[in-house]
């Protein structure tokens, strides 16, 4: 992940306590150490790798950070070498995360609702960055004279597919120089309004302008702002003329159960059509009573105050919707409370099976559980709060805990390296189930098809993740007619065939299919499924995750119906690798 501040002081210390802030929310130290790993190959290793740009070369002096979902004291950092390959040591027999920054470059698109990549120590990794677009230009005051260290932010609107940006509404911001010329760097592809003025993201500073209404290009407020499109490495343009109008004053307290000498973090989101775009942030200090912000303009937006408790706790208030027009508002009484947790086990379930006898199994220490919160289904009043994401590693025991959640539907899911296992099921016993003379009701929840619905400050408890062995792979390449090539953005579709499966989203896969038509599809379960090659239209789900989401139920039949009218069918056995299946390639049926 490549994060761009503002060359202030004040904004690099505060997109510090950030940072520390959410490795601290999402991280879970592991309770006790597990015991298989007493009986991995090496207790400590090395994660290797090179940072290359879009054109393959290397990316020197990169800046490397790993951190581990499992013990926050395993984050390293380190920096590429002049050719771009890097190497940290010293790491346990744990699951990690690798990222990279470098200045004027950004990550390489990825689908949001994939989740993160996950290595081990002796794994190679290979990143991408791609040179950041520019915006830059003048701002003039409304005589036509240069602001000097005006603070200008480029908000992004929309991604690089259309779409308001899910995650993380922080903006980018620098300063005019003494010719009221600014230049922001480093920007992802995307649509950006910008806007001068006002205190943005920091909130202790001495500009003279913080206590304007911003000025968005190129001379207005937000609802007639300029929309500036950005594409990777290359420059736009963006005057502003100064309107210089006062801005607004939102201030008030939080109140609740903080912790002694601990500090309350508030967000401000502007509203825009009901998404949260552009956030500011203040501080409720531990020895004062109380938060402001200045140079707010009119519109509407949510307010949201969290503190952390512990390193594994945080607390936080629901959001708080409010509208500022032509006056300030105080008062306002944000009250933090505990937020929602999951907890439950790991199962790993073993097969007789004779051919995956001796095959490895996954180390505990090695799987990470997560919990992500679904953005399609989510009411309006909760889309600003930041609290959409949770990964845990499970104990010895195989206990977890995905803690700090806020209200939404969550979607579950289990990353861990063994090749022969797969994800069998996700359920959640519910509470209090009656017993029949016959025995217990079943009263399971099949959170892999349904997900699960938090409340705010909700405790789940009694969910069960299984993981068995027993898995196959599938590897092959869709073989096109004679005289026929394979059209770009082409997918293949694994449904299963058995009826009694036909709602288990687990058995449904997705993956790319190259240029030359290969394909390869892991961690099986064994049975049958009908194989579909299929034009990735727009419309489509573009990743497994989408494909498996709750309300993608009615694509999932579609894609079923026309991988069963195709009637290719392959059949996989415990712990079988398919090594060159030919998939016929059918032109009729790419788009239906």
């Amino acid at each position: 992940m490549v994060m761009s501040t503002s060359h202030n002081p004040n904004s690099t210390l505060l997109w510090l306590l950030l940072s520390i802030t959410v490795i601290l929310a999402v991280s879970q130290k592991i309770l006790a150490q597990n015991d298989e790993s007493k009986t991995a190959s090496a207790r400590a290793g090395a994660i290797t790798g090179r940072v290359v740009n879009q054109s393959g070369e290397p990316v020197p002096h990169a800046t490397i950070f790993i951190g581990s979902p499992a013990d926050p004291t395993q984050a390293r950092s380190s920096s590429t070498d002049d050719n771009g390959n890097f190497q940290v040591s010293g790491l346990d027999a744990l699951i990690y995360t690798v990222s990279a920054s470098a200045a004027t470059y950004v990550p390489a698109p990825r689908d949001p609702d994939v989740l993160p990549s996950y290595y081990r120590i002796g794994d190679s990794v290979s990143i991408s960055l791609i040179k950041g677009g520019v915006i830059t230009g003048t701002v003039t005051s409304s005589t036509g004279e240069p602001l000097v260290q005006a603070g200008v932010r480029a908000i992004l609107i929309r991604d690089a597919n259309g779409k308001p940006p899910a995650f993380g509404r922080f903006v980018v911001e620098r300063s005019t120089d003494d010719r009221g010329v600014y230049r922001i760097y480093g920007l992802s592809t995307g649509t950006y309004i910008v806007a001068a003025g006002g205190r943005g993201n920091v909130y202790f500073s001495n500009n003279p302008y913080d206590t304007d209404a911003p000025t968005y290009a190129p001379s207005s407020v937000r609802d007639a702002a300029m929309e500036v499109n950005v594409r990777a490495g290359e420059e736009t343009t963006a005057d502003i003329r100064y309107r210089s109008e006062q801005g607004h004053t939102v201030s008030g307290i939080v109140n609740g159960p903080l912790a002694p000498n601990s500090s309350a973090n508030i967000t401000l989101a502007q509203i825009v059509n009901g998404v949260p775009l552009a956030s500011g942030f203040s501080v409720q200090v531990f020895n004062r009573k109380g938060f402001a912000f200045y140079g707010v303009a009119d519109g509407e937006y949510d307010l949201i105050a969290q503190s952390i408790t512990s390193p594994r706790e945080t607390i936080a208030s629901e959001p708080r919707h409010v509208i500022v027009k032509g006056a300030d508002i105080s008062g306002i009484e944000l009250v933090v409370r505990e937020l929602a947790s999951i907890r439950g086990r790991l199962v790993l379930e073993t097969t007789t099976a004779a051919d995956c006898k001796n095959k490895r199994q996954p180390l505990l220490s090695e799987t990470v559980l997560v919990a992500r919160r679904s953005e399609n289904n989510m009411s309006k009043d909760q889309l600003a709060f930041p609290n959409f994401f949770a990964q845990s590693v499970p104990d010895k025991f195989g206990d977890f805990a995905l803690n700090n959640l806020t209200a939404g539907q969550f979607k579950l899911n289990a990353r861990f390296f063994a090749k022969y296992w797969y994800l069998r099921s996700m359920i959640r016993e519910a509470p209090g189930a009656p017993f029949a003379r016959t025995g217990p009701v079943n009263r399971q929840a099949d959170l892999a098809l349904n997900g699960i619905t938090l409340k705010f400050g909700e405790r789940i408890a009694g969910v069960t993740i299984t993981l068995a062995a027993g898995a196959a792979s599938l590897h092959g390449r869709v073989k096109q007619l004679e005289g026929e090539s394979l059209p770009a953005r082409l997918a293949l579709y694994l449904v299963p065939v058995e009826k009694e499966n036909a709602e288990d989203v687990l058995r449904f896969f997705r993956t790319a299919v190259q240029a030359d038509g290969r394909f390869s599809v892991n961690n099986l379960p064994p049975g049958r499924y009908w194989a579909l090659a299929r034009w990735a239209v727009e419309s489509d789900p573009q990743s497994e995750a989408i494909l498996r989401a709750v309300e993608e139920g009615d694509t999932r039949l579609k894609i079923r119906r026309a991988a069963e009218a195709d009637k290719n069918e392959v059949e996989v056995k415990p712990c079988q690798n398919v090594i060159d299946y030919q998939l016929p390639f059918q032109p009729s049926a790419v788009k239906n």
